[in-house]
Parts: C-alpha cells; sequence; structure tokens
C-alpha cells in the first residue's frame, strides 16, 4: 500500500493475519440453563456464521458453529445428528484446525460436506476464495428445517480503515432508555378485520402496550411500497400510513423509532435494493436522494406535530444500503450515503438521536469491522442498534460479550433494536453492562400476523405482555 495513504487506513496482511482473536463462540454458560436442554425432540438445524463479511483473498475465515434445537428454540446438547452442509459460490470448508471435511453427494449429484454433532454441536471454518461475491451456506439434517447463512467476500484490495480517537467521542445526544416495539404490521392486521382486547374489552392495541411499559414504538418506512416490485400495493408502510401511526403514538403516549429502509421492499442483509424511482440515478442524484428524501418525511412529521424519539439511517446495514452503489465492497460511498441520511435527519431534528443499525447480535468481530471502517469514513450517529436472533446470531452469551465490547470501545450507547425470543434475558443483559451504555430493547413484530407473543389468536392479552410489567418497574421505573 502507498505510503501516501493516511495512517488510518491499515494493510490487507494486518486485516487477516493480525485480527482481534475470534469470540469462543457459544462457549459462554452463564445463560446455558434457559438457551439449552440436555435432551428433546429436535426440529431445526442452527447455523450461526461469525462474520459475514470476508476478504476473497484465498485465506480469510470464520467460525460456523452447528447445532440443532427444540420447538422453543433452545439447542439440544445430547444431540449427534449428521449434518449436510452445501456451499453454493468461490469457498470451501475445513476443520477448524485446516484438516479437511469429508464429502458426499447427493442424489442430485451436488456435493455437500459432512459434519457430525458431537455433544450437541459442530464447529468448523468456511474459508473465502479469491473471487469477491455472495456465497450460499445451508446446513440440513433429515426432518429438521435447514439453517443457511449467505456472506459477502468483497475484494482483495478492499481498504481497511480504524477511526481516530477524535471520532470515538461520545454523542452530545442524550437518547432516553427505550423498551420497545416493532409493530409496523399493525395496519395490516387491522384492515383485515383483527381486534385487540384486554379482559375481554377491546382496547387500542398501542394503549394497551403503554399500559405495560412499552415507551417505543418503531415503524419501518418504505420509499414507493406501491411500486412495481414494492412491499405493499395498498401502500403500508408509506409515509400516508406512517403519518397516521405517529398520531396514534403520541397519542398512546410513547415516542416513535422511525426505520428508514431506503428501498420499496425489504432492505436486510441480503437485498438491499434501491426504489424503482432511485433505480437509474447516478451517484451525486441518489446521494442527494437520501438526503431530500428523509428531510421531505421528517418535514412531514414535524408538520403535524409528531417528531420521533430516535431514527435509524437504514435496515440491517451491514452489508451496506442501496445496492450495487452502497455495498458494503464499495465502503467510501457506502459512507457517504449513510452521511446524507444523517445530514437529513440533523437538518429537520438536530436533537434527535441517530441509530445506525446492524444484522450482528453476537458476531462481535465483524461489528467491529464495520463501525471501525464508517466511523473512520467520518458517519456519525449516536446509537448502535443490533438484530438478535439466536438462529443466526450466536448465543445469548455471544450477545453479551459483543455489546460489553462495542460500548468499551465506540463509547457509545448500544440498543438490541430487533429480538424475538429471550426477552427477560435481553432486557437483563442490556440494562446491566458496565457503566450502563444500555440504550434499550425493541421486540420485533410480536403481535404477529398468526397471533402468539402479546396477543392470542384471539386477540387478548397474554402472559408475555404481562412480563413488560415487570420488565419497565425494573429497568425504565415505571
Amino acid at each position: 500500500m502507498k505510503s501516501a495513504l493516511p495512517l488510518t487506513m491499515i494493510p490487507l496482511l494486518f486485516l487477516v493475519c493480525c485480527r482481534l482473536p475470534e469470540t469462543p463462540a457459544g462457549a459462554g454458560t452463564e445463560y446455558a440453563a434457559v438457551s439449552r436442554v440436555d435432551s428433546g425432540k429436535a426440529v431445526s438445524v442452527m447455523l450461526t456464521a461469525y462474520r459475514t463479511t470476508l476478504i476473497a483473498d484465498g485465506k480469510d475465515h470464520t467460525l460456523l458453529r452447528l447445532a440443532v434445537t427444540d420447538s422453543a428454540g433452545r439447542e439440544i446438547r445430547s444431540a449427534a445428528d449428521t449434518i449436510r452442509i452445501y456451499v453454493s459460490g468461490d469457498a470451501l470448508l475445513t476443520g477448524t484446525e485446516g484438516q479437511s471435511l469429508p464429502m458426499a453427494t447427493d442424489t442430485a449429484g451436488v456435493e455437500y460436506y459432512v459434519q457430525t454433532l458431537v455433544n450437541g454441536q459442530g464447529k468448523i471454518h468456511f474459508v473465502a476464495g479469491t473471487t469477491p461475491g455472495k456465497i450460499q451456506v445451508e446446513a440440513r439434517a433429515s426432518g429438521l428445517w435447514p439453517g443457511s447463512h449467505e456472506i459477502h467476500t468483497l475484494p482483495s484490495d478492499f481498504v481497511h480503515m480504524t477511526p481516530r480517537s477524535d471520532q470515538l467521542k461520545q454523542s452530545s445526544t442524550q437518547a432516553g432508555k427505550m423498551i420497545g416495539a416493532d409493530v409496523s404490521f399493525l395496519p395490516q392486521l387491522e384492515a383485515g378485520g383483527r381486534k385487540f382486547f384486554e379482559n375481554g374489552v377491546q382496547k387500542d392495541p398501542l394503549q394497551i402496550m403503554a399500559g405495560h411499559g412499552f415507551n417505543y414504538i418503531r415503524l419501518r418506512i418504505f420509499v414507493h411500497p406501491e411500486a412495481e416490485g414494492g412491499y405493499s400495493e395498498e401502500g403500508f408502510c408509506g409515509l400516508e400510513q406512517t403519518l397516521k401511526m405517529a398520531k396514534q403514538i403520541r397519542e398512546a403516549g410513547m415516542k416513535l423509532l422511525l426505520n428508514f429502509h431506503y428501498s420499496d421492499y425489504w432492505a436486510d442483509p441480503q437485498r438491499q435494493n434501491k426504489p424503482l424511482a432511485w433505480k437509474n440515478l447516478d451517484f451525486p442524484a441518489l446521494k442527494d436522494s437520501v438526503k431530500q428524501y428523509t428531510v421531505r418525511v421528517l418535514e412531514a412529521l414535524k408538520a403535524q406535530g409528531t417528531p420521533p424519539g430516535m431514527v435509524q439511517v437504514g435496515n440491517e446495514i451491514n452489508h451496506g444500503i442501496l445496492w450495487p452503489e452502497g455495498h458494503i465492497s464499495n465502503p467510501d460511498r457506502l459512507a457517504q450515503l449513510l452521511k446524507a441520511g444523517t445530514e437529513g435527519v440533523k437538518k429537520v431534528f438536530p436533537e434527535v438521536p441517530v441509530m445506525m443499525h446492524v444484522a450482528l447480535g453476537g458476531q462481535h468481530e465483524e461489528a467491529v469491522f464495520w463501525f471501525d471502517n464508517m466511523m473512520a469514513r467520518g458517519v456519525e450517529f449516536d446509537v448502535m442498534g443490533l438484530s438478535y436472533y439466536p438462529r443466526w446470531h450466536g448465543t445469548l452469551d455471544d450477545l453479551k460479550y459483543n455489546l460489553t465490547r462495542l460500548a468499551e470501545r465506540y463509547r457509545k450507547p448500544v440498543n438490541v433494536v430487533e429480538y424475538g425470543a429471550y426477552a427477560r434475558e435481553i432486557h437483563e443483559i442490556v440494562f446491566s453492562l458496565p457503566n450502563g451504555p444500555g440504550n434499550g430493547t425493541c421486540a420485533w413484530e410480536p403481535i404477529g400476523f398468526r397471533g402468539g407473543g402479546l396477543f392470542d389468536r384471539n386477540g387478548e392479552v397474554t402472559g408475555q405482555m404481562l412480563l413488560y410489567d415487570t420488565l419497565s418497574r425494573q429497568y425504565l421505573g415505571k
């Protein structure tokens, strides 16, 4: 690498050979009593990739951890299942010491790797090839739901950067404690006739939730959900519906966490597609569209007296936004797009906290890679948000390790902004971090299309709702 490059640019050799040691996958035992059982009926394969962004240099690698789980999502310690692992793309699997793994061929002529669980788990290495791209990994076992991951490999000349000390300063924008829920499906449910009850009395579900300790509602917003290939022909999760929901949230006495997807459809680590209306824009126009769209949405919220309490610039963006320009393989352009979004937020609401959200609940090394590269490129924000689903993001102990280290390294609040299971344990982890950097939590769609969660299939409050009375008293003092 040329000597004229800034000192913050670290040679690829350091990235590959001198990274921090891998987090000991699944090694923690503090939460094993709730997340593992000695025996039981297996229903699915769990596959955790401890990094989903690697360098395509033929050497970079990450740990894959395999297990099988019961219907409650708990790992089964006694499981000895034989797992078939399929890899589609330029990569290979080895043992953790670099040894070859046995392979076989299925009836369709497709080769796969074979790994038998020992004491309920298996650990192997995923080694990137030399061709950048997206690699699919799927773990299968007879009679069980498969587990899968998509791993993105980046060009070998990727320039890794680390933030300067002045870029690690604490934010002056304060984010109050949050116990929230994403209920973006609610207008669709109600349009379909769904009603909600407490003790047999029909009520507004947001009022019910506020009465049980929730103080934030998270809403996703798409640019043009009614567009061809978009999320909803009826425009659900568009600006009009968001404005209506923002009024309901305010009337219920809660705050709004607005989640910009910058897409017409779902945006997540597997897809970050540009809105149809932005498809053919050059990069300067794309960047300007991000800022102006952000401003337009927030000005509409401001005009009706429903300002957000916090704003997410992108959803699960560890692989970037607005592909291909904003893919993580183009870190400079990704940073420019994120800065355009944050500038839009601060133009309308200078004091509203901005969150950056990655789907890396238990993947510490990759979380550091992402935050380092974006912060070093000038992306400023106030809160680190992470998704945590044990099926993809490791154990509860992995989550605790990651949140603790991220808060120490970046001096910013952390928030588990998407989760499903283990509500009690996740709140304990977040709100008990050393020196109090835990900003909060946000359950993902706990009212659901099919019942369960906070309401049963008939729309009646469940015992899970009552848990939040306890959590809010314990952690919010409500």
